[in-house]
């Protein structure tokens, strides 16, 4: 899998594109903005888009009072450009009603997500602590800090790779609002060096209290999340867990499905999975009032004998 579409809707709402030129359109209902500029002189640029910057003012002394939601897309070439942290920051003042963000709404057909540099995202959550929902992907130069945000209630980390400091970085953060969490692990090629022992104190129900929907996704190590949580006190308070995009097998989906009871969830995500039919089938049955999501069953590939799974992002 790749990032082959721009998001068409975000925090519950219909994302409408800011116009290169001119007026924003008229709108009947709340809705997502989304901002872009891609820009690529074939120069190795460490400084952020001019495009970039003047656009994004212009725009946010257009329309920043009114604006609840953004969704941030290409910056100027995201491998060479690093992302514009500090502008969003410094334009706080001028967008109060900021509630929701989403930085790195970028395709791989703009931008592989491992060469996105993007930078400490912690201190978009320090210069907005009325945000409720941050959504950020990157790559290269990827980093968050611990940090304590009071409104914060869903945040979602897409990346090919998340590094074990990243993830002990977000569970070192005080956020007591938080009720969705949604992690993309990925692979050790792409600096996903994150383990099990790293997320033992989320599994051990030491962090977030209010939290309710967990997602451990696009995960090499999917089988040992798998086993892991078949016995997590945290799975007990959650309405949804999700191990999607991954490579889970067999392995795992036996260890969940003969540890602590699952009826209590409302879904289950295992979609772009490694099961057989038979284990699929046996995950089914075995949780008739969950929505088991198994959908996309992947195959292993084959080299010289060898056998193969791959996560749905990596690159």
């Amino acid at each position: 899998m790749t990032f082959v579409s721009h998001a068409r809707d975000f925090a519950g709402r219909p994302v409408v594109d800011v116009p290169a030129e001119g007026p924003l359109p008229s709108v009947d209902a709340p809705v997502s903005w989304r901002f872009d500029v891609w820009h690529y002189d074939g120069t190795d640029d460490e400084g952020l888009s001019e495009e970039f910057r003047e656009a994004f003012d212009q725009f946010v002394a257009q329309a920043g009072p009114s604006v609840e939601s953004l969704v941030v897309g290409s910056w100027g070439y995201a491998a060479f450009h690093p992302a514009p942290i500090a502008q969003l920051c410094a334009a706080a003042p001028r967008l109060p009603a900021l509630r929701a963000l989403f930085l790195g709404d970028i395709t791989s057909e703009e931008c592989e997500v491992s060469w996105m540099k993007v930078g400490d995202v912690s201190p978009l959550l320090e210069a907005y602590p009325a945000l409720e929902v941050l959504r950020v992907r990157g790559g290269e130069d990827f980093g968050f800090s611990p940090v304590r945000h009071a409104r914060l209630r869903e945040l979602v980390v897409e990346s090919g790779g998340l590094s074990r400091a990243f993830v002990a970085a977000v569970l070192d953060s005080d956020l007591p609002a938080l009720t969705d969490l949604e992690l993309w692990l990925g692979t050790p090629d792409y600096g996903g060096d994150a383990d099990v022992a790293e997320l033992a104190p989320l599994l051990a129900g030491e962090r977030f209290p209010a939290l309710r929907r967990l997602g451990l996704r696009n995960a090499e190590i999917a089988d040992d999340l798998a086993e892991a949580l078949s016995a997590a006190p945290v799975v007990r308070r959650l309405e949804r867990l999700d191990l999607s995009l991954g490579t889970l097998g067999d392995r795992g989906a036996a260890a969940l499905l003969a540890g602590q009871p699952l009826g209590h969830l409302a879904e289950l995500d295992l979609h772009h999975h490694y099961l057989s039919v038979e284990m699929a089938e046996a995950a089914v049955a075995a949780l008739p009032g969950v929505r088991v999501d198994l959908s996309d069953p992947r195959e292993p590939d084959e080299d010289d004998g060898e056998y193969y799974r791959y996560t749905a992002v990596s690159e």
